[in-house]
């Protein structure tokens, strides 16, 4: 999973920045409205709903904004309905790329996703093409400067956690558990004292594909250029990050 802790690394990255300009709270308000929506607004009995009321605070979304938005998917409060779809296809190199939509006119934002992708040398693709990569999972990533392997596995694997991959090339170990459990799991591993750097519910791909440094740097800006359409919630791809366009891309 190297290739997903590279890339997770730099959404935590991207995400603080983006925050500053309020983009992330909008996304977030949705998320958590759909949450409250499809499990109740209680976020100890809605793992969905907790993990995005996390997510929402570690970006400091102000309390009151996060309340109205499970109030709104509540009916509580009047609000826009937003629906869940997912989009398909593949990008330069052919690339996996799964898209995670929410959206209150799929009239519109169809068209507009599908002209992003050919306009960045990717292609969308029908239902059902590249999800059967992809896995939803839980997941979690602690540096190894804050624990060992051995206590890090022992406290994630006691709380529930599917797995724990330590991979010598990487800076952070990698938790994996169900989506259901992410809540729970990262709550021990916080409990016991160790710091976790960033845990999201996501779509792991079962494998990954290798492409070349042009491809990578095209597949960053389609990526890029996805994640700032309103509606898109999150990219998932299979592509695994060349080290020097990591470098690239952080500076």
């Amino acid at each position: 999973m190297s290739g997903h802790s590279k890339w997770a690394q730099i959404k935590h990255k991207k995400a603080s920045t983006d925050a500053k300009r309020g983009k992330v709270f909008t996304k977030l308000v949705k998320e958590i409205s759909i949450a409250a929506r499809l499990g109740g607004g209680d976020p100890t009995g809605n793992p969905r709903l907790r993990t995005a009321v996390d997510k929402a605070k570690e970006v400091n979304m102000p309390g009151e904004n996060i309340k109205r938005a499970i109030m709104k998917g509540t009916g509580e409060l009047p609000g826009v309905s937003y629906e869940e779809t997912f989009y398909e296809g593949y990008g330069p190199g052919g690339v996996a790329i799964l898209l995670e939509v929410l959206t209150d006119n799929k009239n519109r934002t169809t068209p507009e996703i599908r002209h992003i992708m050919s306009k960045n040398g990717g292609n969308m693709g029908e239902a059902g093409c590249v999800s059967w990569m992809f896995e939803k999972k839980g997941y979690i990533l602690v540096e190894k400067t804050k624990t060992d392997e051995y206590t890090l596995m022992s406290v994630a694997l006691e709380a529930g956690a599917d797995d724990m991959k330590n991979d010598p090339k990487e800076d952070n170990f990698e938790v994996v558990t169900a989506p259901e459990n992410l809540g729970k799991v990262r709550a021990s591993i916080e409990e016991s004292g160790i710091p976790v750097s960033f845990a999201e519910v996501t779509m792991l791909p079962k494998n990954y594909a290798t492409i070349d440094e042009k491809h990578a740097e095209q597949m960053i800006r389609l990526i890029e250029a996805l994640e700032d359409h309103e509606d898109v919630q999150n990219v998932y791809t299979n592509f695994d990050v060349p080290e020097e366009v990591i470098a690239k891309v952080e500076k």
